[in-house]
């Protein structure tokens, strides 16, 4: 075997146990100690990654590259719901990932916002590819263009994620926050695609 080849099954090594760690124990929580008893010495964690940080993004960074792939292999397209259940059925799949994932996303590391930013930019320009395209698959009112609609969903977007890292939920445990999350993310689309108003003919 190549020494290539050795580097990159140990490093999948590392970051499966990472994932497994920090999927379990958070970020606060996951030590490199506790991935050191799953059999991997310390030096060959710290050869390979700088330290807990580029170790900790780096499991962030495979989550949402996985979480990427498996929307895509869906064919999601333009339909935001089979997008929704998509997701769900991934973070059911992979619970490590998806908790490393909401954590980053709704209580992000403040030290870490820009790296975690730019760890999910994949994932972002997935989900603004079908968002513009549930965009152009409706009629939108006169003078309202897709990129002001475009430009609305992410507002909103960081918005109603920034609700649920606001003190309103600091309380609240993450596995809950992830739940009542995802469950009102359905209902969000619906209101920004559809509005709340009924129409009334007269006017």
């Amino acid at each position: 075997m190549k020494q290539s080849e050795r580097t990159e099954l140990t490093i999948s090594r590392i970051l499966n146990a990472a994932t497994v760690e920090f999927g379990t124990n958070g970020y606060t929580g996951g030590t490199v100690n506790n991935i050191c008893k799953t059999g991997i010495h310390k030096g060959l964690i710290y050869h390979n990654f700088k330290d807990k940080d580029e170790l900790y993004l780096s499991c962030l960074k495979k989550s949402c590259e996985k979480l990427t792939e498996y929307i895509r292999a869906k064919h999601c397209s333009d339909d935001l719901m089979q997008y929704m259940n998509a997701r769900m059925d991934f973070f059911r799949e992979y619970p490590n990932e998806a908790r490393i994932f909401f954590e980053a996303l709704l209580n992000p590391q403040p030290h870490l916002r820009a790296e975690i930013k730019q760890a999910m930019q994949e994932l972002e320009e997935q989900n603004e590819r079908i968002y513009r395209k549930a965009i152009q698959s409706i009629t939108l009112r006169d003078g309202v263009t897709t990129e002001d609609a475009l430009l609305y969903f992410r507002q909103m977007q960081t918005m109603f994620n920034g609700y649920f890292s606001s003190p309103a939920y600091h309380n609240t445990d993450l596995d809950e926050k992830v739940k009542i999350h995802e469950a009102s993310i359905p209902k969000l689309f619906d209101f920004m695609l559809y509005g709340i108003a009924k129409g009334d003919p007269a006017k």
